[in-house]
């Protein structure tokens, strides 16, 4: 069991066949989700699912993540590229070792995986996922 950053095999092919829409204004909505180590999350990870999802009881994380603020899309040079705003998990107290953005929009469909590289905790207080620069070069997902 690991969880394997990626972008999702079954992701790819949505994207060529348009299923997938990052516009900033009327596209598709997405939420993050995170994991404990044990959970088995890849390249073959299809959809969101609560196996190794960190617990909801008594930790002030609600299953299923919360929403994702998308950045858009941009074009810069021959790298397409789209992001999102910072999440913060705020009143926690919890361990997370990964996390899956997903597509709430089209059948919760896998967006991509992330591994943090070590567990990370917070004990009563502020989970942030921090996202990297909107920039062709820093993105979270990069096209080119």
């Amino acid at each position: 069991m690991a969880i394997t950053q990626a972008l999702p095999n079954s992701f790819k092919k949505q994207l060529l066949d348009g299923d997938q829409d990052f516009s900033s204004a009327g596209g598709d909505k997405f939420k993050l989700a995170l994991y404990v180590s044990t959970a088995t999350l890849g390249a073959s990870t299809t959809s969101y699912t609560t196996s190794g999802e960190v617990s909801s009881s008594g930790t002030g994380y609600t299953t299923g993540g919360k929403a994702l603020v998308n950045s858009g899309t941009s074009v810069v040079s021959t790298v397409a590229f789209t992001d999102f705003a910072d999440l913060s998990f705020t009143s926690v107290t919890l361990t997370a070792r990964g996390c899956l953005i997903y597509n709430t929009s089209f059948s919760n469909s896998a967006v991509a995986v992330l591994n943090f590289g070590a567990d990370k905790t917070a004990t009563s207080g502020t989970f942030t996922i921090q996202f990297p620069a909107f920039t062709s070069s820093a993105a979270i997902i990069r096209i080119s």
